[in-house]
């Protein structure tokens, strides 16, 4: 068990919904933040209500750990931004070469503000689910930007922060095959058929990996990983036990 208290940025996809049980497994008390901040895929705040009950009443070893739960509105994010994710316009690359679902700032402010949640709270141990294995190339997503953040939030605090990133080095496979380790078949299920993580925010089209359109390239990621998951996890049992796959 880690020391102090945890508080997991949790949007209700995939990833945020892996870093909370990572945080469940490592912390004594956790509590959740959320962000509201005019996105497209609006769908995921319900998400997160669906994942957190879950997680409430299918893991007894976990509930009492699960504390309260926090959301802020920042439409103000949404207002200043021109990005696919807040507004309906099509999911292309620029000349940036970023693909414009980049909300720009957006993990900066998050943090921010969960810090001075956690602040008030004593919640000195803000877990995010960025990476920079396999994702789009957001800036914000970076080890490095993080690692100078904390810094400069710690400093700004008073008060050192851990920004933990459970996920930072590992590609979308490893992150499903976390997802078992912590949980088993029935964490790997509650991703699978209650977070979300489209773009798109379709939720009338279930896939082996879970809901959405398909396409998007969250959707495009989640998929593959999903994939390369599922087949390692095939290679695995046809070894026999006691056997690693290569």
């Amino acid at each position: 068990m880690r020391p102090g208290h945890a508080l997991v940025l949790f949007s209700g996809g995939q990833d945020s919904t892996t870093c909370l049980a990572w945080a469940l497994e490592n912390f004594a008390h956790v509590e959740t933040i959320g962000f509201d901040y005019g996105q497209r895929h609006h769908i995921e705040l319900e998400a997160r209500q669906t994942v957190l009950s879950a997680l409430r009443a299918q893991f007894p070893q976990w509930h009492e750990r699960l504390g309260d739960d926090h959301m802020l509105d920042l439409a103000v994010l949404g207002h200043i931004s021109d990005t696919a994710l807040t507004s309906n316009t099509e999911i292309q690359m620029t000349a940036a070469g970023l693909p414009n679902t980049f909300v720009p700032g957006r993990n900066l402010l998050f943090f921010q503000l969960a810090a001075a949640v956690g602040y008030r709270r004593g919640l000195h141990t803000l877990v995010g689910g960025m990476c920079e294995t396999d994702f789009s190339g957001y800036p914000d997503c970076r080890d490095d930007t993080l690692k100078a953040l904390q810094v400069a939030v710690s400093l700004g605090m008073g008060q050192r922060f851990t920004f933990d990133t459970p996920l930072m080095w590992l590609d979308k496979a490893e992150t499903w095959e976390m997802a078992r380790s912590l949980g088993g078949q029935a964490l790997v299920d509650v991703i699978v058929n209650d977070s979300h993580t489209c773009y798109h925010g379709v939720r009338d089209t279930l896939h082996p990996w879970g809901y959405g359109c398909g396409t998007c390239p969250a959707c495009a990621l989640r998929k593959s990983g999903y994939e390369r998951w599922e087949s390692g996890s095939a290679s695995r049992q046809s070894d026999g036990p006691g056997q690693i796959h290569a």
